[in-house]
């Protein structure tokens, strides 16, 4: 009957035998030695759903101790039964697969946690089968589902997927980070190795080394490139990105009824915030051609930096598009998507309603993250020019590419005519443009005008800069470069707009007349004029 308490026993075997082979049992002349033999439990089970009756016996026990312990938590979980007939059949389930398994015997307020959560008692499913599950069955964006793999292959799989899904605690999850805060020390006491073998490769002399030297600097190479090349450190905004995934699979684990806890929503992570944006001074150049650190993974140049960008990139190809997303703040995929019926030179606007998204090299078309991405944009006349100059460049770029897939047509090679994509900018056979090619092009381009090095999204943060030191406020930061919030604009560019704002304090200060000037304001070597005449001072000056 459920809920009564059914007939459990504790009793002493041993594995004597008789000349014929048989077990002695109770027989045994040893078994009143204390030492002798082993304990065993027997247990009574309710019966399963089709009415078989089970018992759970466990033998091996050397003291009766233990044994009683074991038959006191098997007591304890089957008082959790009750009356209900399903917790009798789920209880007999989950201690059949126990004693099968040889498994310990779990705790009783572990168990009646999962009764009431409406949890399967006897799943074995692994954190790794869940992830695997959980991503399989996923809805989201293309490019959301990529990033959520990622993590999973590249971390959570490896780091947690091999405990069970329904035993993960908090302790779990925080010494997984914990573990990635360990390899990023390792990575950076590498790259740090790595630096230092590089410059003793190097002979920093005119001319060709002497043979010796040359030998010397042979062996040091053969030492570099046994060493494990460059690797970035996971930082805090993709860890706490990491933790969302997990905690994205782990509440819908418990959606459908396979845990009742999440342990990544209590796990202690550093601050996820945006780096500050900071611009490449002299000082911070000076530093990162010494030690070859960046002082923010967010750099900027200024605007004199810049120019001598656009100097170096005027006759490549793309010349507008860098131009465009430097002044007018476009995204990467946001420019190699954008079509010519988004753009009004007339008006002077454009509209970024497309992007072209990258996931492992393959290119597909979506529509932008949110609805202020795809915000009108004004320009102004530089750009409004260089891009009826790309247009006049496309249908040229057309043209010839139509004259060269008639001549290799002739040739008897399968050769397309122009693609009209529609797109700005597009490879000279009209296909999309693809985003890394445009940022390859862009760090050639880089290297060759001798600046120090941004990403081609850091290109799009120099408009802040330019925005700003034309006159905008953070407000107009945020529209320029689309941000949902004024709050998301400032966390990341107050640092970088401090820097302008000196210049416009110093602007703002000169706009003042001052009929006395302090003597640090006198220039050198001239005296000044005290007497209001212009003349020599008397002598009563």
């Amino acid at each position: 009957m459920a809920g009564a308490r059914r007939a459990g026993s504790i009793t002493r075997r041993c594995e004597c035998r008789d000349e014929d082979g048989k077990r002695l049992g109770q027989n045994c002349p040893d078994l009143r030695k204390r030492s002798h033999g082993t304990y065993q439990l027997r247990q009574e089970l309710p019966a399963a759903a089709d009415g078989t009756r089970r018992i759970f016996r466990r033998t091996g026990y050397t003291s009766v101790g233990d044994a009683q312990s074991d038959l006191d938590k098997l007591r304890a979980i089957l008082d959790l039964i009750s009356d209900d007939e399903h917790y009798g059949h789920q209880v007999s389930d989950l201690l059949a697969k126990v004693q099968s398994d040889r498994a310990d015997i779990p705790d009783a307020a572990e168990v009646k946690r999962r009764l009431v959560g409406g949890v399967a008692l006897n799943s074995d499913m692994t954190v790794g089968e869940w992830l695997d599950a959980w991503l399989a069955a996923k809805k989201t964006k293309r490019r959301t589902t990529s990033s959520y793999e990622s993590h999973i292959r590249v971390h959570l799989r490896p780091g947690l997927g091999r405990y069970r899904l329904d035993r993960l605690n908090i302790g779990h999850v925080q010494s997984f980070f914990d573990s990635i805060d360990d390899q990023n020390e390792v990575v950076r006491a590498e790259n740090a190795r790595r630096r230092e073998q590089e410059a003793r490769c190097k002979w920093g002399k005119p001319g060709a080394p002497p043979a010796e030297v040359s030998k010397h600097l042979a062996a040091e190479r053969e030492k570099l490139a046994a060493m494990p090349p460059y690797r970035l450190t996971t930082g805090p905004a993709t860890k706490v990105r990491i933790r969302a995934t997990l905690r994205a699979a782990l509440n819908s684990a418990i959606r459908k009824q396979l845990i009742t806890f999440n342990a990544a929503e209590w796990v202690e992570l550093e601050s996820g915030k945006r780096p500050k944006a900071k611009l490449w001074t002299p000082q911070h150049v000076e530093h990162w051609e010494r030690t070859g650190e960046k002082p923010s993974p967010v750099m900027v140049w200024t605007p004199e930096q810049l120019g001598e960008f656009l100097d170096e990139a005027e006759s490549n190809r793309l010349y507008s598009f860098f131009q465009l997303i430097a002044f007018r703040g476009l995204r990467r995929g946001e420019g190699v998507g954008l079509a010519w019926r988004h753009v009004d030179l007339d008006a002077g606007l454009i509209t970024p309603a497309k992007t072209l998204v990258v996931d492992r090299w393959e290119v597909y078309e979506d529509d932008p993250k949110t609805e202020e991405s795809a915000a009108t944009i004004g320009l102004d006349s530089l750009n409004v020019a260089a891009l009826r100059e790309r247009r006049r460049q496309q249908l040229a770029e057309r043209d010839e590419w139509n004259r060269y897939a008639a001549e290799r047509r002739a040739q008897g090679k399968d050769v397309a005519d122009w693609v009209d994509t529609g797109k700005v900018w597009t490879e000279p056979d009209g296909t999309w443009l693809h985003p890394e090619k445009a940022s390859d092009e862009f760090r050639r381009i880089c290297k060759r005008a001798g600046l120090p090095p941004i990403n081609l999204r850091d290109l799009r943060h120099v408009a802040a800069t330019l925005v700003h030191a034309g006159g905008g406020d953070i407000f107009a930061v945020q529209k320029v470069l689309r941000h949902t919030s004024g709050q998301l604009a400032a966390e990341t560019y107050t640092e970088l707009l401090q820097e302008v704002d000196r210049d416009i304090a110093e602007k703002a200060a000169r706009l003042v007349p001052r009929a006395r000037r302090s003597a640090e304001q006198v220039p050198p070597n001239q005296d000044e004029d005290v007497s209001g005449d212009g003349d020599e001072p008397s002598e009563a000056a």
